[in-house]
């Protein structure tokens, strides 16, 4: 009996909420959009009082939900998250009111206000354009646009660092791939890069010559030569290498140094070669068997003291 009388009790408070035009108005509203009381005053056309009395009452009986957002208070149906009883009760309703005159007049306003707020942003974006990038650096920082291309990555994905160093590139990719191979030929760099690596277990340093990888054929999803080639005695050979251990489809990325002739950069950073020419690079990766070659010049980076780069891309055909 207790149970029955609590049910009847919910039916009764639904209807009752529901029985009023200006609370069917606005839930009609708010089941679209989130606003403000002030945006519901202003589509409505009530006022405050009015506006504030009648949200209360669908609060009250969970017709609606809030938040705050500074000095505002910002409300919204979620009929998807309603009793399934409410939810079949608002369904009727809703269906009976949508030719009303004063919905089709709300939607109007709605639509004029939503416009504004559009409006508002792109005001806002056009006096910031010229500075946004400096704010937005300001503001949040540049890591979290690192972050969200690495999510692109397939989780289970195996990509090889070649040349890998201190495990720099190694570290970063490892939360957002399946496995790690890093390979290189300095005994005192890999040392540094299993401090930085030694609690991630995906991460696989290897020690080997680039022109023999110690990486079975056709293992890797990807594979990566940054600041490497400048190394190298035979770059195409390293490169021919690169390929083998790829997937078919498998994608190579290259990042080196454009020609430059600082002399005194190159013996400072034991380089064997003062960088290497655009056409260079596409002939030398299309050469090693790769497939849809792109290169590009990279723009330098403020601050920066080194030659420029490019960045190369390929596929293992």
């Amino acid at each position: 009996m207790v149970q029955v009388v609590g049910h009847v009790d919910r039916l009764m408070g639904w209807m009752g909420s529901l029985a009023d035009p200006t609370r069917l108005r606005l839930l009609r509203l708010l089941e679209q959009q989130e606003l403000g009381v002030a945006e519901l005053c202003d589509v409505l056309q009530l006022p405050q009082s009015t506006v504030s009395r009648h949200l209360k009452v669908l609060a009250d009986e969970n017709w609606a939900v809030s938040r705050r957002q500074g000095t505002v208070h910002l409300y919204r149906m979620l009929s998807a998250d309603l009793d399934p009883p409410a939810r079949r009760l608002w369904l009727v309703a809703r269906e009976e009111i949508e030719p009303w005159p004063a919905i089709r007049q709300d939607q109007l306003r709605l639509a004029r206000r939503l416009q504004e707020r559009r409006s508002e942003s792109e005001a806002f974006f056009a006096s910031a354009a010229g500075q946004w990038d400096k704010l937005r650096d300001e503001l949040y920082g540049r890591a979290f646009t690192e972050q969200a291309m690495l999510a692109l990555l397939p989780e289970d994905a195996t990509v090889a660092d070649l040349g890998c160093g201190t495990g720099q590139a190694a570290s970063r990719l490892a939360p957002w791939v399946g496995h790690v191979i890093g390979v290189d030929s300095s005994a005192a760099m890999l040392r540094a890069a299993k401090t930085r690596a030694e609690d991630l277990s995906n991460v696989d340093l290897r020690r080997g010559d680039l022109t023999a990888i110690p990486i079975d054929d056709g293992i890797c999803d990807a594979a990566l030569m940054l600041l490497v080639l400048s190394y190298l005695t035979d770059p195409q050979a390293a490169l021919k290498e690169m390929a083998r251990i790829l997937k078919p489809s498998g994608r190579a990325v290259v990042v080196d140094l454009l020609p430059h002739d600082r002399e005194d950069f190159r013996q400072r950073l034991g380089q064997r070669v003062l960088g290497f020419d655009l056409d260079n690079v596409r002939a030398m990766m299309k050469a090693a068997g790769l497939t849809v070659v792109r290169a590009m010049a990279l723009p330098p980076e403020p601050d920066v003291k080194g030659p420029a780069m490019f960045l190369a891309t390929a596929k293992r055909s």
